[in-house]
């Protein structure tokens, strides 16, 4: 963090937002880091705008689908991610230290919500009357706080993405006070982290932070492209006292299906992945774990690049997706429609097809490697044609 190009110009008020004391970048962040939140509750919306196709919810039907062939449960946490991936979303959290916890997902009339009680972890899907149980492997301990966090696998307050980005702030970033706000009836600062670097889909991250707290209320990334917001994720209201008891009690509802998550870990033989981690390097680092030796084989990622413009690569062994002149899967609906996904491109690597969002692009080469990180389309083939 020391190392970070952080801006020393005090937050001013702007007309309109609260007067707050000055505050450098580094004490925000540092603020942010000593916040000791252990209990609230309230309401998040997020809206994430990738740029994907709109599937029409098909792409939640195929994850639960996906989920229960596999002898699991639509109320799994994890088979509910795919859903915060596009769209806008409504949240209530609520966290009671860190062995209690909630956060329900409303849509219209159905409710999905995961409770965190003690050892107890509840996953609740009222459309499906589906309910998925675990056991967390070890409690809390005092004075961690809760600071808003939201149960395991469910990334939905301001603070995971915040927490998230934070990561990734070292000397190829600028960090900066802008200013003050009011969000959901809070004062508070806002940070700015911006790449220093060109090449980055990145455009800048802002994160409003409590001033009497430290928590992040608000989480915006935006590109550099321009444009809505990549990720808009903000408290609409905000408690900091003590939810019931009540809130975080839960019963399977008579007739519900109860799927239980530890006796699916042991028949899949470990413990299930855990998929958050801040990007590339972390990636790298767990596949490693159990596969030293074979840092060349096939599957294992390398990083390449460093801050905002490091890229993943992986060397899969096989072939790539068929694209244009270049290949066919010998149907011209299937080479219609991966052709429409992505942009055919050549270089010194040879060919590949580069697939596209507003913040990850990742290039699939004919030759089965992929090149994948929030960089542009150009900063992939450059890369590409560099590992030649």
């Amino acid at each position: 963090m020391a190392a970070a190009t952080i801006g020393l110009v005090p937050a001013l008020a702007d007309s309109g937002d609260p007067d707050l004391p000055k505050i450098s970048a580094q004490q925000l962040i540092e603020k942010i880091a000593e916040s000791d939140v252990q209990q609230l509750s309230g309401t998040v919306k997020i809206s994430t705008d990738l740029g994907l196709p709109d599937l029409g919810g098909l792409e939640s039907g195929l994850l639960s689908g996906a989920a229960e062939g596999h002898g699991g449960s639509s109320a799994d946490p994890q088979s509910k991610l795919l859903e915060l991936a596009s769209g806008t979303h409504t949240l209530r959290v609520a966290a009671d230290g860190p062995d209690r916890g909630k956060v329900s997902l409303l849509d219209n009339a159905a409710e999905y919500s995961v409770i965190h009680n003690g050892k107890d972890v509840w996953g609740y899907d009222s459309k499906s009357n589906e309910v998925f149980h675990s056991t967390s492997p070890e409690s809390g301990h005092a004075g961690e706080g809760a600071e808003g966090k939201a149960p395991r696998d469910v990334p939905a307050t301001p603070k995971d993405f915040a927490d998230e980005a934070l990561k990734s702030v070292d000397d190829t970033t600028s960090v900066t006070v802008d200013g003050t706000a009011h969000v959901a009836g809070r004062d508070a600062y806002k940070l700015v982290i911006k790449p220093r670097q060109s090449g980055t889909t990145v455009g800048a991250v802002s994160i409003a932070v409590d001033a009497k707290t430290g928590l992040p209320l608000k989480f915006t990334l935006t590109p550099a492209s321009g444009g809505a917001a990549v990720v808009d994720a903000g408290f609409t209201q905000v408690d900091f006292s003590r939810p019931a008891a009540s809130t975080f009690a839960f019963t399977p509802p008579k007739g519900a299906k109860v799927t239980e998550g530890d006796d699916l870990k042991d028949a899949k033989g470990g413990e299930p992945k855990d998929t958050k981690g801040d990007g590339p390097k972390r990636l790298e680092k767990e596949w490693r774990k159990g596969h030293e030796g074979t840092a060349d084989a096939p599957g294992g990622p390398k990083t390449i690049g460093e801050g905002w413009n490091s890229i993943i690569v992986l060397e899969t062994g096989g072939k790539g997706v068929p694209t244009g002149a270049s290949g066919s899967t010998g149907n011209s609906d299937v080479d219609g429609f991966l052709n429409s996904l992505g942009d055919h491109v050549t270089g010194k690597f040879g060919s590949g097809t580069v697939f596209s969002t507003r913040l990850v692009n990742a290039l699939i080469t004919d030759d089965g490697k992929v090149y994948a990180g929030a960089v542009t389309k150009a900063a992939l083939v450059k890369a590409a044609n560099a590992a030649q």
